[in-house]
C-alpha cells in the first residue's frame, strides 16, 4: 500500500479492503503526508468504537444512517451530512442504517497503512 503514497491516481477497484471492525470494511484510498481519504463501509447495528487520535478529521456521510457521537453530543447524521472531529476529540458510532462514511485525516494516519 505505501507505494500507492503520493500517487496521483487511485482506483476504487485497485484497493482491497480490510476489516476494520466486526461489520466494518476500510479502504485507504488517496493520500500523501499531509492528507489522506478513507472509505468505511458498515453493515447495520456495526459500531464504530469510541476513541481519539492527533489527527484532525471530516466524516462525509456518504450513504446511510448513522448515531454519531462527538464530545459529550449524539446526533442521528444521514446521506450529505459532514462531521468535524477536532484533533484527541473522543468519536465514535453506530451504524443504524447500511451506510459509508468517507474520512479526511490530516496529517495522514501512519497506523492504517502496511
Amino acid at each position: 500500500m505505501k507505494e500507492r503514497k503520493g500517487s496521483n491516481w487511485c482506483f476504487w477497484k485497485d484497493v482491497e479492503a480490510e476489516e476494520a471492525a466486526s461489520g466494518v470494511e476500510r479502504r485507504v484510498l488517496a493520500y500523501c503526508d499531509e492528507l489522506m481519504c478513507v472509505e468505511n463501509t458498515f453493515k447495520k447495528g456495526a459500531i464504530g468504537a469510541m476513541h481519539h487520535h492527533p489527527h484532525t478529521q471530516i466524516t462525509y456521510v456518504a450513504s446511510g444512517s448513522f448515531s454519531f457521537t462527538i464530545g459529550d453530543k449524539t446526533y442521528v447524521v444521514k446521506q450529505g451530512d459532514t462531521l468535524l472531529k477536532q484533533n484527541d476529540i473522543v468519536h465514535g458510532c453506530e451504524c443504524l442504517e447500511d451506510g459509508i462514511l468517507v474520512d479526511f485525516f490530516t496529517p495522514m494516519r501512519e497506523d492504517f497503512v502496511k
